[in-house]
């Protein structure tokens, strides 16, 4: 269902008639439960997931429901969504129903299934299939970067389907980066000591893990990348809302101050201090205008010290799961959704750049782990000026949920121990 179509729901309506469903059980699916009932008092997110999260499953204000393969599958996930609107609207013929994902396979899914899920009464905040399967392609994303003079690192790529037994492997520099061009379909595929990115130090460890890729049923590109050097505080991250003409109407981002180190969520930032870089805005803007690109959109980045550039990775075309921060930046993110795909309001220019610090591990992991001082120190300091930096702790919510966020957060040390002290900062190879 477009905007247009959904004109008629006043603001004052929200909570009495938008049905939101998340697709998905992780950090970002509560961001949004959360975001949605302190926006607009929804009392229940209903939240489609394949097994038990507890943080989510404990919360009063989800109604969670677990169907198997829901969360990966076409043929699961369209005819609950169907199902759902059904329900909703013999229940309140007045109902606007809302879906949003949690993931790349999700985004991939519910875009490929709009016309579908719009047909049955959704709005859905995703760009057109054609455009996504795109622009998610890495080798596409760096030709667009190379024509709008967008900053990225010197890449290679092989295919994984019909790409040589060996790799010339003598030939390149190391260290560097190794990732899928498809994360989508990587997700999904099964692959001996996977990893979600690898950092390869020699021939013979690219050589291998080529082998693992090669064999494997992930039938896409492999991305063979120049490392940039530098730590968990080189990586920016930014997050834009745009409108139907690719204009930026909101943005917020900030520096990495730490991110995960278990080989299986690599590169998923811990902690985010809000920082704010002319040069990656302007480059996401001309992206964003260049594409037409319509909603959500996070970017990942690094900061490149020999020549001071800000090296663009990767689009997520979707809420990153640390959108969050743009709440704690000062614009609730869940609502821009419903205001442009629901209401149909023009987002007046925003930037969401309040101090903050989102943050997951307790402030003991920050100590342990961030190696600069004068990094640290602004860290905790801006930590003790943000109010709910870690996103699952939501006092409104019930103690259950209360104690399986805390439980989550405390685990951090346990993780931290095993993937970052005990191994001296170097990434865990199985």
């Amino acid at each position: 269902m477009s905007a247009d179509a959904n004109v008629n729901l006043q603001q004052n309506d929200i909570s009495k008639h938008l049905v939101p469903v998340v697709v998905g059980g992780d950090i970002l699916a509560y961001s949004y439960v959360r975001e949605l009932h302190r926006a607009y008092g929804i009392a229940r997110t209903i939240v489609l997931a394949s097994r038990d999260i507890k943080m989510l499953s404990s919360s009063k204000f989800t109604d969670y429901r677990l169907i198997e393969g829901v969360t990966t599958r076409e043929d699961v996930l369209y005819p609950a969504l169907e199902s759902i609107a059904r329900e909703a609207r013999a229940s309140d013929p007045q109902a606007h129903l809302l879906v949003l994902g949690c993931d790349d396979v999700h985004a991939r899914l519910l875009s490929s299934g709009k016309q579908r899920l719009e047909a049955a009464g959704f709005s859905v905040p995703y760009i057109d299939f054609s455009l996504l399967d795109e622009i998610t392609q890495k080798r596409r994303f760096y030709e667009l970067c190379e024509e709008l003079d967008i900053p990225y690192p010197e890449t290679r790529y092989f295919d994984c389907a019909n790409g040589p037994a060996d790799l010339p492997v003598d030939t390149f520099g190391y260290p560097l980066i190794a990732k899928p061009s498809n994360s989508a379909q990587f997700q999904d595929a099964s692959i001996p000591r996977k990893r979600k990115i690898y950092e390869i130090e020699s021939p013979d460890e690219m050589q291998q893990v080529w082998h693992d890729i090669r064999t494997s049923d992930y039938n896409a590109e492999l991305v063979l990348q120049d490392f940039v050097p530098g730590g968990d505080d080189a990586i920016r991250t930014l997050t834009t809302f745009s409108d139907a003409e690719g204009n930026i109407r909101v943005v917020s981002g900030g520096q990495v101050c730490l991110q995960d180190h278990d080989p299986t969520a690599l590169g998923n930032p811990l902690a985010i201090m809000g920082e704010r870089q002319q040069d990656i805005i302007d480059a996401a803007a001309r992206f964003l205008k260049r594409t037409g690109y319509r909603g959500m959109a996070n970017f990942d980045i690094k900061y490149d010290s020999r020549d001071g550039s800000f090296r663009f990775f990767e689009v997520n075309t979707r809420c990153g799961r640390n959108t969050y921060y743009m709440s704690l930046g000062g614009v609730n993110f869940a609502s821009l959704i419903v205001r442009e795909f629901v209401l149909g309001e023009q987002i007046p220019y925003q930037e969401a750049y309040e101090p903050f610090l989102y943050c997951c591990v307790p402030a003991y992991v920050l100590k342990r782990s961030i190696r600069d001082e004068g990094l640290l120190k602004r860290a905790l300091d801006t930590l003790g000026l943000t109010r709910d930096a870690y996103p699952l702790h939501y006092r409104p919510d019930s103690m259950m949920h209360g104690i399986w966020s805390s439980i989550m957060h405390l685990n951090q040390i346990r993780k931290f121990k095993r993937f970052y002290w005990d191994t001296d900062g170097k990434q865990l190879k199985e």
